[in-house]
């Protein structure tokens, strides 16, 4: 079992990415890729689980290469990697800490777009990867609930073939 923790403050311009979705109306998430914080708390739970190093190890944010990375590519780069070690991922469990925007309307893309990601690391002959993502509030307290960024914790549990 691996735990993943990620948070970003607003940037500048919108758009903002969560789980490879895009939502148009908010800010983007400042960061040295695409910032999206869902794909970084999911990648390093994955890669805990694995006892693989931390995704900021794997793909530094000093790297020229990856300004403005596609955050799911990189999780699916995660899933391979896991996966040519001989572990799949069984579920993955998410919650999106952010007082707006409004989550729940992108919430069954999240989930489409995070177990596409990681199917590269799906049992072969076993069910799908079980994955829940739910957003919270930040009910006014600190920079969460002033909306001045969103943090998202990640867990997942991974078998052995």
């Amino acid at each position: 079992m691996g735990l993943g923790f990620d948070v970003h403050p607003f940037g500048a311009a919108p758009p903002l990415v969560l789980g490879g979705v895009t939502v148009p109306e908010s800010n983007r998430l400042a960061g040295h890729s695409d910032g999206d914080a869902v794909a970084h708390a999911i990648a390093d739970a994955v890669l805990g689980a694995a006892g693989m190093p931390d995704l900021g190890t794997l793909y530094p944010a000093a790297d020229p290469s990856l300004r403005d990375a596609d955050s799911i590519g990189l999780l699916r780069d995660v899933a391979a990697r896991v996966a040519k070690h001989g572990w799949w991922i069984d579920n993955v469990d998410v919650v999106v800490a952010a007082e707006a925007p409004p989550l729940a309307p992108h919430l069954g893309a999240m989930v489409s777009n995070v177990i596409s990601a990681l199917a590269a690391a799906r049992e072969p002959m076993g069910h799908g990867i079980g994955v829940s993502i739910k957003p919270k509030r930040g009910e006014g307290l600190g920079a969460i609930g002033r909306a001045e960024g969103i943090a998202v914790w990640a867990v997942a549990l991974l078998a052995r073939g």
